[in-house]
């Protein structure tokens, strides 16, 4: 269990030393002991401290869900920056779900925790990856309804990575997680899968 950091803050990275504590403390136990004082416990402040940058638990999970969705963002593009075809599609769609794997306490702050609607820093970074899934739908769909199609390719590859984390999928291993979404995916566009 990582230690309090008790005076070894500087002036000007508080900010970054509560975030750092607030997902610690997500991957120790989930939300359930996430507290703006118990983050200034972790980071080893006073209890006050969180506020100067963060006036609730909302705003600082709308904050840590922000630095999530920068993170997923880049996971997606190194699985494929620019994916042209289902299989290409399906790779990026297994990236997000061994995301949510690897990251099983983020993801749910991410998707699961109340935010704080107004924080522009979460609605940005939420927004480029809605933008991200739109181009990626874009590119292999061309000529279908960007909208409604990138729409449904998000709650389904969004759906697949839940129900791996809750356990109604096999995830004990990565080659059977990219199996199951690679098939999912192909099957929600009626394309057989590739022989490899």
């Amino acid at each position: 269990m990582p230690q309090p950091t008790t005076g070894s803050y500087h002036h000007g990275d508080l900010r970054a030393a509560c975030l750092r504590a607030a997902r610690e403390l997500l991957e120790e136990d989930g939300g359930s002991g996430l507290s703006l004082r118990a983050v200034a416990r972790r980071a080893g402040v006073s209890a006050t401290a969180p506020y100067r940058h963060f006036a609730d638990r909302e705003a600082l999970v709308s904050a840590v869900a922000s630095e999530g969705y920068l993170e997923l963002a880049a996971v997606l593009t190194a699985a494929h920056p620019a994916p042209a075809t289902p299989d290409e599609l399906a790779a990026v769609a297994v990236a997000y779900v061994r995301f949510a794997l690897d990251r099983p306490a983020l993801f749910r702050a991410m998707f699961a925790e109340p935010c704080d609607p107004a924080n522009e820093e979460r609605a940005a970074a939420t927004a480029a990856v809605r933008q991200y899934v739109h181009g990626i739908v874009h590119g292999v769909f061309p000529g279908a309804a960007p909208e409604a199609l990138s729409t449904a390719v998000w709650a389904l590859v969004h759906g697949l990575a839940f129900l791996h984390l809750d356990g109604k999928l096999d995830a004990t291993s990565p080659e059977a997680v990219s199996a199951q979404v690679t098939a999912a995916v192909l099957a929600a566009f009626a394309v057989a899968p590739t022989k490899a």
